[in-house]
């Protein structure tokens, strides 16, 4: 409550519960970010614990830059390029929990499933938004939602969620009147 008050600075964000936990947060809104002249491999090399830069292009790569693409200016990039370049980050950080804000925004559908593929295979905690039917039922194995000031949580995919809980069903179901059907 402090922090939020802004009567005490946050701290490293690492947290001792046996094992030290790191995270990693993709905003929404990643303007910031790329507010200088730094070439890709530059941008991200700061964020790298091995500064080598074949090391780093090797991220970028599995984020399909290839090649040149690494020498671009990241404040030139566009909102996709970004996005990819924020997940490079997260990736090479090597944190155990990240915590994504509607990653597949301004993807195209082969970056999209990279994404989906990269977190099936992480082994740390993802927390994440998404509007991507997809991405969240092949990733998330516990599901979130908050109603009315209440939590809904439950352990099970998107699809079994969506299935097994009569007022979920009437929260997605749209019915048409017949007022709306005349309507046309």
């Amino acid at each position: 409550m402090q922090i939020i008050s802004g009567e005490m600075e946050p701290d490293s964000g690492e947290y001792k519960w046996g094992v030290t936990t790191t995270q990693s947060y993709f905003p929404k809104d990643n303007t910031k970010e790329f507010k200088s002249e730094d070439t890709i491999v530059e941008w991200l090399t700061q964020y790298s614990p091995d500064k080598d830069t074949q090391f780093v292009r090797g991220y970028l790569g599995r984020m399909l830059f290839k090649g040149d693409d690494g020498l671009k200016k990241v404040n030139v990039l566009s909102g996709g390029e970004r996005v990819r370049c924020m997940l490079s980050k997260m990736m090479i950080s090597g944190s155990n929990v990240i915590i994504l804000d509607e990653p597949t925004d301004h993807l195209d559908m082969e970056s999209i499933s990279a994404l989906n593929d990269g977190l099936k295979s992480f082994p740390g905690v993802i927390i994440f938004a998404s509007r991507d039917h997809q991405v969240v039922e092949t990733t998330a194995n516990r599901i979130f939602e908050f109603i009315d000031g209440k939590l809904i949580d439950k352990m099970t995919t998107y699809d079994e969620y969506l299935a097994s809980d009569e007022e979920i069903k009437k929260r997605f179901v749209f019915s048409v009147t017949d007022d709306d059907a005349n309507d046309d």
